[in-house]
């Protein structure tokens, strides 16, 4: 006779996504911002913050753009940060189009003001993505060279960047996992990754790095974009695959808003969940300064409940 299953409680949660939301000590998320470029942005993004704020996030990040183009912008959303909330900020830092003196000094700035932790990466050619990339002579080369520099100015704790579909410009894999490894040996802590949309696609590429000997958290890192064309162009131009079922969801709705923000919180939440099933526990969003969608895929974690959990006590 077959043993008699215990009744499911009607209550409970099924499914891979009710799965990702059970409560996990040890479970992390930060947030990826871009510094505004006018008032009503700057309004926009402190309002997102204010929202994500409860959510406690492990860090959040704040971009650069290439050749300090947003430098200004960014250390003072970053120095507001420090001042205003109770988030850990992570200020970007890039090689390009900089002196090694330039760097340094904004790096120095950055930790005068309260930053303890950088992104530390090469950036994108100052002609853009799918140009040649050549190294300021005076500058720090790549992103190795400049965690090592940073290392060397203050006890920065260093995230780099890591690519689960290979960096565009990697000849192969065995380069691009040497690369890391340089990243790794100069001091960097973190590797936080490209977007990608398959699982699989993510736990290929951890085989490879654990078969490397590489023993750093490899973070991965989501893209909340709902505007698909705009998807589509970032995707391309990082090398990035998108599933042709993933295309299809979108299809038909360039002027159905709410559908998009839906269907990409959605499929965000189910690829943590299967992320989590093979023992994922931080996952990185880019946010694109909008809260909505990083609310509700942090909520679906079971995110909220730890932050209404920390209000209390």
């Amino acid at each position: 006779m077959n043993a008699r299953l215990p009744l499911r409680d009607p209550n409970a949660p099924v499914g891979a996504i009710a799965r990702a939301s059970a409560e996990s000590p040890d479970l992390k998320v930060s947030f990826e911002f871009f510094p505004p470029k006018n008032q009503k942005m700057e309004d926009k993004l402190w309002a997102s913050i204010e929202k994500l704020a409860p959510l406690s996030p492990d860090f959040v990040s704040v971009t650069y753009g290439a050749g300090g183009s947003t430098r200004e912008r960014t250390h003072r959303t970053v120095a507001r940060m420090v001042e205003e909330t109770s988030f850990a900020p992570a200020a970007h830092l890039t090689c390009v189009d900089a002196t090694r003196e330039e760097i340094d000094q904004v790096a120095r700035e950055y930790w005068d003001a309260g930053v303890r932790h950088i992104v530390a990466l090469r950036g994108d050619p100052s002609d853009g993505i799918g140009e040649a990339y050549t190294p300021h002579p005076d500058g720090y080369a790549y992103a190795d060279d400049l965690t090592e520099g940073l290392k060397k100015i203050a006890d920065f704790e260093v995230s780099v960047s890591a690519y689960p579909e290979q960096h565009p410009e990697s000849a192969n894999w065995s380069v691009e996992i040497d690369n890391l490894k340089r990243k790794i040996d100069a001091g960097a802590t973190r590797a936080i990754t490209q977007f990608f949309f398959s699982p699989d696609v993510f736990w290929r590429f951890q085989d490879r790095v654990l078969d490397a000997g590489i023993d750093i958290p490899i973070v991965p890192g989501l893209m909340l974009q709902p505007n698909f064309n705009g998807l589509a162009r970032m995707s391309k131009m990082c090398g990035v695959s998108v599933p042709d079922w993933y295309a299809g969801l979108f299809d038909g709705l360039d002027k159905d808003p709410v559908t998009r923000d839906m269907l990409t919180a959605t499929l965000a939440a189910e690829l943590t969940a299967e992320l989590r099933d093979r023992g994922s526990d931080h996952f990185h969003l880019y946010t694109l300064n909008r809260a909505e969608i990083a609310s509700s895929v942090s909520r679906i974690l079971g995110l909220h409940t730890r932050g209404k959990a920390a209000a209390v006590s």
